[in-house]
């Protein structure tokens, strides 16, 4: 389970990306496709087309973080773009936890595939 602060900026790409991307093409996506500065210390949060593997690239101050998710089954609820041309949705730190722990951002139930080991 992820935990970020309140503050934290969270930026999912609307678009698959190629998840054999590194540090410097999802450098480059945030960039180019995103528009943002990627060093300007959010998370940008990428997905391949079947939203099964998820990549999150951050800046720390020093140096990027590149942490990445591949679910052993079913799918993350990816969000859908509100306009037509948007490449990106900001979301909060609470919503890209829900995400990547199986709980459908829309009507917040688990996702058939996650079960919680106590």
């Amino acid at each position: 389970m992820l935990s970020f602060s309140g503050s934290l900026k969270v930026f999912v790409a609307l678009e698959a990306c190629d998840m054999r991307k590194g540090f410097n093409g999802l450098h480059a996506l945030v960039a180019e496709r995103l528009g943002e500065d990627p060093k300007a210390g959010a998370l940008f949060v990428f997905t391949n087309r079947r939203h099964t593997r998820l990549k999150i690239l951050m800046w720390d101050g020093t140096g990027l973080w590149v942490l990445t998710k591949r679910l052993e089954e079913g799918t993350f609820s990816w969000p859908k773009p509100g306009e037509p041309h948007a490449t990106k949705l900001a979301l909060t730190p609470q919503a890209l936890a829900l995400l990547t722990d199986g709980v459908e951002l829309r009507g917040a139930k688990l996702r058939p595939w996650y079960e919680r080991k106590d």
